[in-house]
């Protein structure tokens, strides 16, 4: 369909390298949104505060920018204040590791609105009856409020990931070669801009339209025996 004059091979490699980094950093970003929406409904005031400042800060900041910062600017900020006390070190962070840590502590922020909403979906009444039956907050959390929210959390959490998997393509301004970064190094070969940049953008549709496919298989499987009204 598209002649890329034998460097598709590049595309592929750079679409895996895409897709892991897009599925690391969703892992990141739920174990933020669990940690950060525990903060957002806990009755702790630091917690809330915390969670609050994080959520609101991290939204407000453009992606592109959040990531120019941690990749160069904390490498920096930690080799300035180690000299300060002593020491003579040299930091450079691996724009894998960067782009994943980036992107989960970005999203992070929006899957923690996705899960205290899904936890405030569920019925006051069955955290009130585990507690009336003698099991404790972190057992009726474990056992009774977290089995229900994944329910309630599954269409929030597959936007973020479609949003996340588009996002991936920042990191190519730090030198991670994912499929963006992959389609410029190629087209810079070949001078073929049009042809591969729109294969490029047919394989970040297709892992979009598959993701869709397997968001509606989940979200039916997790919705199963559930009444609709």
């Amino acid at each position: 369909m598209f002649d890329l004059k034998g460097y598709g091979w590049m595309l592929w490699e750079g679409l895996s390298i895409t897709i892991m980094v897009g599925f690391l950093s969703l892992l990141l970003a739920m174990a933020m949104g669990l940690i950060g929406a525990w903060g957002k409904l806990s009755r702790n005031k630091a917690a809330n505060l915390t969670a609050t400042t994080y959520t609101t800060v991290i939204r407000g900041i453009p992606e592109l920018l959040l990531l120019l910062i941690i990749f160069y600017g904390t490498p920096t900020l930690i080799q300035n204040t180690a000299e300060r006390m002593g020491f003579d070190i040299r930091l450079d962070f691996n724009p894998f590791i960067a782009g994943i840590l980036t992107l989960g502590f970005i999203y992070g922020a929006f899957a923690t609105e996705v899960f205290r909403g899904a936890f405030l979906a569920i019925p006051k009444g069955q955290g009130e009856a585990a507690y009336a039956m003698g099991m404790s907050r972190m057992l009726a959390f474990r056992r009774i409020l977290l089995p229900q929210m994944w329910r309630f959390a599954l269409p929030g959490l597959g936007n973020v990931w479609m949003v996340l998997i588009k996002a991936t393509a920042l990191v190519s301004v730090i030198g991670l070669e994912e499929l963006m970064r992959k389609s410029y190094i190629a087209m810079g070969a070949i001078k073929l801009p049009f042809t591969l940049f729109f294969a490029a953008a047919m394989m970040y549709l297709a892992i979009t339209a598959v993701s869709m496919l397997g968001q509606r298989y989940i979200e039916r499987w997790a919705n199963r025996g559930i009444r609709r009204a």
